[in-house]
């Protein structure tokens, strides 16, 4: 098992939190892991990223070459196509469709959506709307970690254990409440690509 993520966002996110919790949950499991410091300027609402490397064998780097990872998690649509040269050919993007505005020359939504329906595999959810139907608007992130755990290779228990871990010393109502968003980021995405499973059989059944 092997698992290369790159987390993208800008600062203040959350980008940390997630890949807190991934690593709880990699460990809770027995694997190796390797993580990058987190790059950008995280305090300024600058551009985010990290590195994120999970295996059951032992790693030798943290950093991963261009090409070759696995997972594209992103909590920011223009953050998340910056980072596809990254990307394997048969990776995923899982993003939030939700842009934060930080420079003058932002692209325009229907470039960023064109750029998007070009890739693949992707995964894109308003994650904020999301996080505010479960009753906390700060727990986007944990709603996009949600919709990103059927590509982690650890399983949705885990990865809850891990959410539990690492609120845990906030008290139960934030453990509960983040428990909330990481099963609605989980649902939707299990909705979603089912819905694309069920729409290409149908496809390669139709006749010529």
């Amino acid at each position: 098992m092997k698992t290369d993520i790159i987390l993208s966002g800008v600062g203040g996110q959350g980008i940390l939190s997630i890949a807190a919790v991934i690593g709880e949950a990699a460990v809770r499991e027995g694997l190796y892991m390797k993580q990058s410091e987190v790059h950008g300027m995280s305090q300024r609402g600058g551009d985010v990223q990290s590195n994120l490397r999970l295996s059951d064998a032992p790693i030798a780097s943290d950093l991963i070459p261009l090409g070759r990872a696995d997972l594209i998690i992103s909590l920011e649509p223009m953050e998340g196509l910056r980072y596809l040269p990254y990307l394997k050919r048969d990776g995923w993007l899982v993003t939030s469709i939700c842009p934060f505005v930080n420079i003058p020359a932002y692209p325009a939504m229907e470039r960023i959506q064109a750029a998007l329906d070009r890739l693949p595999n992707t995964v894109r959810l308003d994650v904020e709307a999301l996080a505010r139907e479960t009753g906390s608007p700060r727990t986007a992130n944990i709603v996009l970690l949600g919709a990103s755990t059927s590509f982690l290779g650890l399983g949705y228990d885990p990865v809850a254990a891990g959410v539990r871990s690492i609120f845990g010393r906030k008290g139960e109502d934030v453990v509960r409440m983040n428990l909330k968003a990481l099963q609605a980021g989980y649902d939707a995405e299990q909705k979603m690509t089912v819905s694309v499973r069920f729409t290409t059989a149908k496809a390669r059944k139709s006749p010529e």
